[in-house]
């Protein structure tokens, strides 16, 4: 079998499932190339699990000051450019599509009539877990901005749904550091972030951006541009996490045991979804604003217990090389989330 992953590259989010699923595929010997679309291919780094990947324009958003910008992502999306890939891209080589919310290999999937899975947490929001501003335009989006035959979503509970848990990879805690905090707040002024964490010098704060900020930057917060493995590095050490409200990252935070604070980016359904969800648990706290006082009480948290999710990229290869993608019905799908589920303890603090 050879296969064609798609991955939509807008998140970090997308390319950590994808190097979990990687493995997975390398390890059963699967036939699979990549391709990724959303950003310029220098903005891909770390890429070495996908060999020699391809980068489509794909579709993306635009955000500025924590907020999506409508305007400017219309902007950013009007040109014929993702059509023309989708024309260009031959699948007559392919037995299979997967695809994480990736437009291109999508509907090219679609037009020349190649089976296309969708593993994504897009596709948990196609059942009815927990949403916020699920707008017809959203339930839209879900439906045709990666269209696939079946949809295998992922989240952190199955909240009564046949869903996946979170494909998660982390490093083991060898050492904890309850006072060094991991931020990454990437669609956040730097300078805002500065100001936020400025009060609080008995903690260590390890921020993870791509902009530096036109600022001084007090001794108590070290500045990184990402790097993957500093990051997983800082995140397994750290006491607590402030981040977006992106699916991986609060993943892998639950994961380790790390107390999380969220801040969604306005206007995103998805991360909006994801911090309503969070809540409902009683597994983060969030603040739609970037709030000293809210994080001022954060920090006084203690550390939650650990969510020991199973090995859902090896279970998952092991079901499409067993062919059970091609139950129509739908059976062997809820199948491989009742078994994956029945691996998992929720804390008992959970809600």
């Amino acid at each position: 079998m050879k296969i064609l992953y798609g991955v939509q590259g807008t998140g970090n989010g997308h390319l950590s499932r994808a190097r979990v699923m990687a493995k997975a595929l390398e390890r059963r010997d699967v036939q699979v190339d990549y391709l990724f679309s959303g950003r310029p291919k220098s903005q891909f780094f770390d890429m070495e699990a996908f060999g020699d990947f391809r980068v489509a324009k794909g579709l993306t958003f635009v955000s500025q000051a924590g907020k999506i910008s409508s305007l400017d992502t219309v902007r950013e999306n009007l040109n014929c450019r993702w059509w023309q890939d989708i024309r260009a891209l031959d699948l007559s080589a392919y037995d299979l599509v997967l695809n994480d919310f990736e437009p291109v290999s999508a509907w090219a999937a679609r037009r020349q009539k190649v089976p296309c899975i969708g593993i994504s947490h897009q596709a948990a929001l196609r059942f009815d877990v927990p949403k916020v501003g699920n707008t017809w335009f959203n339930e839209k989006l879900l439906d045709y901005f990666a269209p696939v035959d079946m949809a295998l979503g992922c989240h952190w509970h199955h909240f009564g749904f046949p869903l996946l848990p979170p494909f998660v990879e982390v490093d083991e805690v060898s050492e904890e550091h309850g006072h060094d905090i991991l931020v990454y707040l990437p669609f956040e002024a730097p300078e805002a972030i500065v100001n936020l964490l400025k009060p609080f010098e008995n903690y260590r704060f390890l921020v993870y951006h791509s902009q530096s900020p036109g600022c001084d930057i007090p001794v108590h917060i070290q500045w990184h541009g990402f790097c993957r493995q500093g990051f997983r590095r800082h995140l397994a050490e750290a006491g607590g996490v402030v981040a977006n409200a992106g699916f991986e990252l609060a993943s892998e935070a639950l994961t380790l045991g790390k107390k999380l604070l969220v801040k969604p980016l306005l206007g995103q359904f998805e991360q909006l979804s994801n911090v309503a969800a969070l809540q409902l648990l009683g597994a983060a706290d969030s603040m739609m604003q970037l709030s000293p006082d809210t994080l001022k009480s954060w920090l006084k948290r203690s550390s939650p217990e650990p969510v020991r999710y199973p090995a859902v990229g090896d279970a998952l290869v092991d079901w499409l090389g067993r062919g059970d993608w091609q139950d129509s019905k739908g059976d062997s799908s809820r199948r491989l989330s009742r078994e994956l589920w029945e691996q998992v303890k929720l804390p008992d603090t959970w809600r």
